[in-house]
């Protein structure tokens, strides 16, 4: 099947590459037919480990459309997202992704996140970035105050 849009993800994923830019990724997000942003990833141009085609592609989507949630938008990737990028992906609520590449694919070619869903599964402290919670109490308080506010524009 050829899908116009999942034809530009990969050919966005081709000009990062050709570009010196980025890796070999690519997203379009589309809402009523119609490509709204798009972005290759540029994690090294931009020394920003967050620069994500995905990432990328819904910070503009949301900046054009004037929203923080995507609700009616469709997300195009040339490869299956990662933790991080499928983190945002629901974040911003599209209601569906698109993929072309698997997580193997891109781990044959040195893009491997399965280490990270290995790493979630392990206690907080034992992980290869341990996390160790530290003044719970305290930081209660903008908890409390969020929950408290009357005006809070929940997401």
């Amino acid at each position: 099947m050829n899908n116009p849009f999942m034809a530009r993800a990969i050919q966005l994923s081709i000009e990062g590459v050709r570009s010196g830019k980025g890796g070999p990724f690519g997203s379009v997000i589309v809402a009523d037919g119609q490509i709204v942003a798009e972005a290759f990833n540029q994690v090294t141009s931009s020394n920003d480990p967050t620069a994500h085609a995905e990432v990328l592609a819904i910070r503009a989507a949301c900046k054009k459309l004037g929203v923080f949630e995507l609700k009616n938008c469709e997300l195009y990737t040339s490869c299956e997202p990662c933790p991080m990028c499928l983190g945002a992906i629901y974040w911003a609520r599209l209601s569906r992704i698109y993929f072309a590449n698997t997580a193997e694919d891109a781990a044959k070619i040195g893009f491997d996140d399965s280490f990270i869903y290995r790493e979630l599964k392990e206690p907080h402290a034992e992980r290869r970035i341990p996390a160790i919670q530290i003044m719970r109490d305290e930081a209660l308080a903008g908890f409390r105050r969020w929950a408290e506010r009357p005006d809070k524009i929940p997401y």
